[in-house]
């Protein structure tokens, strides 16, 4: 077990309020909060339901606010920060120390530890231990807490307080008259917070419901108030009290949901969840051999972005890029494919979404995202359709499902005439160097695209490296497809070799790199030492010669790579920025301007297995960013980290394609390590 703490942990309130925990449902829904059990941000609750899986989240149980009874005393195991002027210095770095906390239910929290995705929570009253842990049920809105009296010497009794709301996770309530009604039904209550929401039923097995109608006011968001958000105060409507005495080893579950019978017995659905996992370690292990704790704790996590997605009445699956307010997004899914599914033996599932995203191929664009409000998809990224190729050509490698190929080449085939010709965004073939073209004034289509306003953060229009390197790339793959299946495949090897001598231009003489951007706007190059020239080493196919690869790996070595990633842009560049914080102008000019992303390790080892072949010299670079999985997302890994030291974690604890590409980076350098072995 990797995540287990004690009280020096969890009775610091800076430190048990910035570890988060994430339990999923595989249909989009989640319930997320922190060690300490402080409501943070907005996205924190019990019950976030995907009312539209995957999308629609709701926030409807947002905590249970628990107090014991034990030999005489009464104990607040729970923890919450209200909107003050009063400065605890918690030693909170991410989060303001404004506020006033009460009551501070964490000191009685002896124990913390993860096991799987699920939490635990063990808390010590005088000399009674009750622990605490939180599931949800796979393809349900449902979410599971269930409490035991592990040891005492007399009864205990629990006094759970219901805190419920009904709003877009993406936003915060105010107290308002919702004309909410509250029913009793059997095991508990049915809850319409307005005439026209979805009902959520909270119920018990055992324990006795006393309906409340009263709004607590002013709950502190420290975590939105780091982030410049306007939001930061919110209020919960507390709809019940619940009351269960437990005796010695008696344990009792509490049900939040939008089934109108769920099941309620806990002990069933825990272990149905525990099975799960397990489940999901025994394709990888039965893959690779017995793995390490660490890689157990990110296949479990990567289970967690992958969800359902329905179209015309057919299942499939798509990638949730972040957790906890990122929708699915399709760079994010193609790239997160290989780690997150084909290194865990889980080829159906990379199958489906594949399936998936071909139904929205248009112009030979796949999406980049599907909007949270259910609009159309949004075609704004050049990268996106590349990616699709490496994704298939990963399936097809592993799989050798023929048939799968000749059902996806036609649409292969349509993606590479429309870059031919042109398509959105200025998205189009040079035919003078058979380098691609990407952007359009104030328009960003590669994935540095911040933006404020008309204030285009990263310019990149024109002639993109890693655009390009996927070009080849694709081209590449076109090619071995057409072979394949037994078509003439001398087209894309005419675009291959002109292509090639094209590529060359992006290599800068005098810096000893590649150029980021060629032929912009301006008609000059941009030469700032960036990331991106790595993918042109880490693809399948390479356009550069060996000796290119190794400057361009070993320069970023030495100036983009950290702990946890590689930064966006080289330090000494006067457009640096070590520091991702403050509000969203100052986040968003900062993203791609030195902040570092926990993904681009993955084409970092795969690069650097290309050019050293030495596994152990790779694994090097990937083990202290496994030190990570104990910090901010436990078990996951964050989106991106501050690019100066100590490189402290921001953005989604939790993020798809950092998870993915650490997975892809573990297995390349398992799969080199055998083949040695072999040799």
């Amino acid at each position: 077990m990797i995540i287990d703490f004690g009280r020096e942990v969890c009775g610091r309130i800076g430190v048990a309020s910035n570890r988060e925990w994430l339990v999923t449902n595989g249909i989009g829904g989640y319930a997320m909060g922190t060690i300490a059990g402080m409501l943070t941000r907005r996205y924190h609750g019990l019950l976030v339901a995907a009312l539209k899986p995957p999308l629609g989240r709701t926030l409807m149980l947002t905590k249970l606010g628990e107090t014991v009874y034990y030999n005489g005393e009464y104990y607040n195991l729970h923890t919450d920060r209200w909107f003050g002027d009063v400065d605890d210095d918690d030693d909170d770095d991410q989060g303001s120390s404004d506020g006033v906390d009460d009551p501070l239910g964490l000191y009685h929290i002896e124990r913390f530890r993860l096991e799987g995705t699920i939490p635990h929570w063990t808390f010590a009253c005088g000399d009674a231990v009750l622990e605490k842990r939180i599931w949800m049920k796979q393809g349900e809105n449902t979410t599971y807490i269930q409490y035991k009296l592990i040891r005492a010497t007399e009864p205990m009794t629990l006094y759970p307080k219901a805190m419920v709301n009904y709003r877009d996770y993406h936003k915060t309530m105010i107290a308002a008259d919702l004309d909410t009604f509250v029913e009793k039904v059997d095991k508990g209550l049915r809850i319409f917070m307005s005439p026209h929401a979805h009902p959520l039923h909270l119920l018990s097995d055992r324990a006795t419901v006393y309906p409340q109608m009263e709004w607590h006011e002013d709950y502190f968001l420290t975590r939105e108030d780091y982030r410049g958000q306007p939001d930061i105060v919110e209020d919960h409507l507390h709809v019940a009290d619940f009351e269960v005495m437990l005796l010695p080893g008696q344990s009792v579950t509490f049900v939040a949901s939008t089934q109108a019978r769920p099941n309620l017995d806990g002990d069933e659905e825990y272990a149905r969840q525990v099975a799960h996992e397990e489940g999901l370690i025994n394709r990888i292990e039965a893959m690779h051999g017995e793995i390490d704790p660490q890689m157990k704790q990110l296949v479990v996590a990567a289970g967690q972005f992958i969800v359902e997605r329905t179209i015309n009445d057919v299942t499939g699956h798509t990638v949730i890029a972040g957790y906890p307010w990122f929708s699915d997004w399709g760079r994010d899914s193609m790239i997160s494919i290989p780690g997150i599914t084909m290194c865990n033996g889980r080829p159906e599932i990379a199958l489906s979404i594949l399936r998936t995203y071909s139904k929205f191929v248009n112009q030979g664009m796949l999406p980049n995202r599907f909007p949270d409000e259910g609009e159309e998809p949004e075609y704004n990224a050049s990268d996106v359709s590349l990616w699709y190729f490496q994704a298939v050509r990963t399936y097809i490698e592993g799989t050798q499902d023929d048939q799968f190929l000749r059902e996806v080449y036609p649409i292969l085939q349509n993606i590479i005439h429309w870059y031919e010709k042109g398509t959105r965004y200025g998205i189009k073939v040079d035919p003078q160097d058979g380098l691609l073209h990407a952007g359009e004034e104030g328009i960003q289509v590669t994935w540095m695209d911040a933006k404020i306003g008309n204030w285009v953060i990263t310019p990149r229009t024109g002639k993109p490296v890693e655009v390009n390197a996927l070009w080849y790339n694709a081209l590449c793959c076109m090619a071995i497809f057409a072979e394949r299946l037994g078509y003439n495949a001398a087209e894309y090897n005419n675009m291959i070799s002109k292509m090639k001598v094209g590529f060359a231009r992006f290599w800068n003489v005098e810096a000893g790199y590649c150029y980021d951007v060629l032929d912009m706007p301006s008609g000059k190059h941009n030469a700032q030492l960036r990331p991106n020239q790595l993918f042109a080493v880490s693809l399948s196919h390479s356009p550069l010669e060996p000796e290119q690869q190794k400057t361009v790996l070993d320069i970023c070595t030495s100036r983009l790579l950290t702990s946890h990633g590689l930064r966006t842009l080289d330090t000494a560049d006067p457009d640096y920025i070590g520091h991702y914080g403050g509000d969203v102008k100052k986040r968003d000019a900062a993203y791609h301007e030195g902040t570092v992303w926990g993904w681009l390790i993955g084409p970092f080892i795969a690069a650097h297995l290309r050019v050293y072949k030495d596994p152990d010299l790779a694994r090097s670079y990937l083990t202290p960013a496994l030190r990570h999985l104990r910090d901010h997302g436990l078990g996951s890994i964050s989106e991106i980290f501050d690019g100066d030291a100590p490189f402290t974690p921001r953005g989604c604890p939790a993020q798809a394609w950092s998870v993915g590409e650490y997975l892809r980076a573990w297995c390349m350098i398992r799969t080199v390590e055998k083949s040695m072995r072999a040799e």
